[in-house]
């Protein structure tokens, strides 16, 4: 979450696009209902459960970043997690 807010792309949902605060908001609720009901033990599950698609209409969540092509919402956060890890060795 805090790669897309940092990012400055653009996040897609139910058809309406939000700024990365919007989206890190929304993704935080998600994040905090699920671990609440114990339901993610992982970045990977919480973007597989949550940060992936909507809940409620089942669309893919997209984004959108400055010269890239807009893109489904799951690649780019499993992408900016390899990154992650990848500084952390």
């Amino acid at each position: 979450m805090q790669a897309l807010e940092r990012s400055g792309c653009r996040f897609q949902r139910n058809g309406s696009w939000h700024d990365p605060v919007q989206a890190r908001t929304h993704l935080q609720r998600k994040y905090d209902y699920l671990l609440k009901r114990d339901m993610v033990d992982s970045a990977e599950q919480f973007i597989e459960r949550a940060a992936s698609r909507s809940s409620i209409s089942g669309k893919p969540y997209r984004v959108a970043c400055a010269g890239v092509a807009e893109q489904d919402a799951a690649p780019w956060f499993l992408a900016q997690l390899r990154q992650l890890r990848s500084q952390d060795r």
